[in-house]
C-alpha cells in the first residue's frame, strides 16, 4: 500500500479508514476535554478547587483499563461497528452531565464513567484489520491510530477558543465540552449507517467464547492469569492515590481494594472455565499462537503508549521550569511531543510493512525508545533549547513509531481474537501510564527519563526473547484454522435453524 492511497476516497476501505480515523479522533476529543478548560471551570464554579481537578484527572482515565478489556470482548462478539456507534452514543450522556453538573458528585461520577471512552481505540483497530490485508495493515493502523489520537492536541488547541469566543461568559466551558459530546452522539449514529463491519462477504471470525481469551496450551493458561492480575490490580494504585488526596476513607479504600480483588478473582475464574475444556480436549496444531507474543507486545505498549500519556502530562512544566520559558511557550514546545504522532506512528506502521520483518522493526524502535529517554535524563539549563527540542522529538519518534508497530502486528497473530488481543495491549498503555505518573511523584523529571528509558530496554529485552514474527503477516489474506472453519460452519447452521 501506496502513501498516495489514502487520498483514493472512492475506494471502500480507504472510506472505512477514514470514517473510523475520525471517529477515534472524536472520542478522544471528548476524553480530553476537560484539562483545556480548567482554569475556566475554576473561575466559573467558586467551590471547585485545584485538588478537585487532580481528582478529577485521576478519574479520568480509571475505568479506560478495565473498559479496553471489556469492549475487546464486545468487538469479538458483535463486532466494530455496532460496538463503536453505541460507544459514542452512551459516552455522549456522561460527557453532558459533566457539561451541566452542577455538585461534586454528579462532576465526579459522570468523568469516572466517561473514562470508559478511552476504550475507542480498540474498537478503530479491530475495524481496520477487517478492511485491510495483513500486507498492509501496518500502514492502515498506524495512520489511522496517528491522526485519530490527534483528537487529544486539537482539543487543548480549540476548545478554549470556543469557550471564551464562541460562547463567553461564565458557562462557556459548559457549551464548549456539550457541544464536543453532542458532535459524538451525531457522529456515532452517522457511523452506524456509513460504514459496515469488512468489504460486503466478510465473514466475522469469532472466537468460541468471549468472557476470557482463548490459549493454545496449559502453560499459556498461566501466563495469561498472570498477565490479566496487573490489569484489574492497578485500580489499586488509582485508589490508594484518591485516599492520599483525602477524597476517600480508609473503609471506602479498603471497600475498593475488596471489590479490586474480587474482579481480579473472577477473571481467574473466567480464564479457568474458558480454556481448561478446549486445553483438555486438545487444540489442534493449526490452530495455536504463540501467548509469548502477545505478552511481548503488551510490554511495548506499556513501555510506549504509557510513557506517551505520562510524559505529556508532565513535559509541559519540564520546559518551563529548566529553561524558564512561558507557559504558553512551553506548552508549544512540549506539542511537538504529540504532533510528531501525526508522522511517525502512519511511518511505524508503514516501515513494518516495507521492511518485511515486523518482528525487526519492533525491537529497533523499542530499543529507540531507550536510547531517547536516557538522552532526555541528560537533559538539563546548560543544554540550548533547541537541542532540547530535537532530543525530544527524536525520542517521540520512536515511541509513536513503536506504537504503530505493535499495531502492526497484533492482527496477525491470531485473527478471530484480535479484539480480546489489542484490548490487552490497549488496556497495558494505560497501565504503563498509571504506573509511570505514580512514580512520577517521587522522583525527579530526569530520574523519571531514564526510568522510562529502563522500561523500554526490559520491553525490548522480552520482544528479544519472546516476539515471533507472525506466520501471515505479510499475506494476501489472515490465515483460517480448522477451528475457525468449524465456528463458521456452526454460525451457519445456526442461523439457518433460525430462519
Amino acid at each position: 500500500m501506496k502513501v498516495a492511497a489514502i487520498f483514493g476516497f472512492k475506494n471502500p476501505e480507504i472510506k472505512a479508514l477514514h470514517l473510523t480515523w475520525i471517529a477515534f479522533f472524536i472520542t478522544f476529543y471528548v476524553w480530553f476535554n476537560m484539562a483545556p478548560l480548567a482554569s475556566s471551570m475554576l473561575k466559573s464554579v467558586n467551590w471547585l478547587t485545584a485538588d478537585d481537578l487532580r481528582l478529577f484527572a485521576i478519574c479520568n482515565v480509571a475505568l479506560t483499563i478495565p473498559a479496553r478489556i471489556i469492549v475487546g470482548m464486545a468487538l469479538d462478539r458483535f463486532g466494530p461497528r455496532r460496538v463503536f456507534s453505541i460507544l459514542m452514543v452512551l459516552m455522549s450522556i456522561p460527557a453532558l452531565t459533566f457539561a451541566f453538573g452542577n455538585t461534586m458528585t454528579q462532576l465526579l461520577v459522570s468523568r469516572l464513567v466517561l473514562s470508559s471512552i478511552g476504550a475507542s481505540f480498540v474498537v478503530g483497530i479491530h475495524m481496520t484489520a477487517m478492511w485491510f490485508k495483513p500486507r498492509d495493515i501496518g500502514f492502515a493502523e498506524g495512520f489511522y491510530a496517528g491522526w485519530g489520537n490527534f483528537g487529544s492536541a486539537a482539543a487543548a488547541l480549540t476548545l478554549p477558543t470556543i469557550a471564551l469566543q464562541m460562547y463567553g461568559g461564565d458557562d462557556g466551558w459548559r457549551w464548549a465540552i456539550a457541544q464536543s459530546a453532542i458532535v459524538m452522539a451525531l457522529y456515532g449514529v452517522y457511523y452506524w449507517f456509513a460504514v459496515t463491519d469488512g468489504p460486503v462477504g466478510t465473514v466475522h471470525r469469532k472466537p468460541r467464547k468471549a468472557s476470557a481469551l482463548e490459549v493454545s496450551t496449559w502453560g499459556d493458561m498461566v501466563k495469561l492469569i498472570l498477565w490479566t492480575i496487573p490489569l484489574i490490580g492497578v485500580l489499586a494504585i488509582l485508589v490508594w492515590r484518591i485516599q492520599n488526596m483525602g477524597y476517600l476513607s480508609v473503609t471506602g479504600a479498603v471497600v475498593a481494594y475488596v471489590v479490586i480483588c474480587s474482579i481480579v478473582c473472577y477473571q481467574i475464574v473466567q480464564i479457568l472455565r474458558v480454556n481448561v475444556p478446549i486445553l483438555k480436549k486438545g487444540v489442534p496444531e493449526d490452530d495455536k499462537y504463540p501467548f509469548n507474543s502477545v505478552a511481548a507486545l503488551n510490554s511495548t505498549y506499556f513501555a510506549n503508549f504509557g510513557a506517551e500519556l505520562a510524559v505529556v502530562s508532565m513535559l509541559p512544566m519540564f520546559f518551563e521550569e529548566t529553561w524558564s520559558l512561558g507557559a504558553a511557550a512551553a506548552g508549544m514546545v512540549a506539542a511537538s511531543f504529540a504532533f510528531v504522532n501525526l508522522v511517525a506512528r502512519p511511518m511505524g506502521g508503514l516501515v513494518s510493512d516495507r521492511m518485511g520483518n515486523r518482528r525487526f522493526v519492533m525491537l529497533s524502535y523499542m530499543f529507540g525508545i531507550a536510547v531517547g529517554f536516557a538522552l532526555m535524563g541528560m537533559l538539563n539549563s546548560s543544554w540550548p533549547l533547541i537541542v532540547a527540542v530535537g532530543v525530544t522529538v527524536f525520542t517521540s519518534f520512536f515511541v509513536q513509531g513503536a506504537e504503530g508497530a505493535t499495531f502492526g502486528i497484533i492482527p496477525s497473530i491470531k485473527r478471530r481474537l484480535t479484539g480480546q488481543i489489542s484490548g490487552m495491549a490497549g488496556a497495558y498503555g494505560n497501565v504503563g501510564a498509571v504506573v509511570y505518573l505514580t512514580i512520577f511523584t517521587f522522583v525527579t523529571p530526569s530520574q523519571f527519563f531514564y526510568i522510562i528509558a529502563v522500561g523500554a530496554f526490559v520491553s525490548w529485552l522480552l520482544c528479544f526473547m519472546w516476539l515471533k514474527e507472525p506466520e501471515s503477516g505479510f499475506a494476501d489474506e489472515y490465515a483460517v484454522s480448522s477451528v475457525d472453519l468449524q465456528i463458521e460452519e456452526e454460525d451457519r447452521i445456526r442461523t439457518a435453524s433460525l430462519g
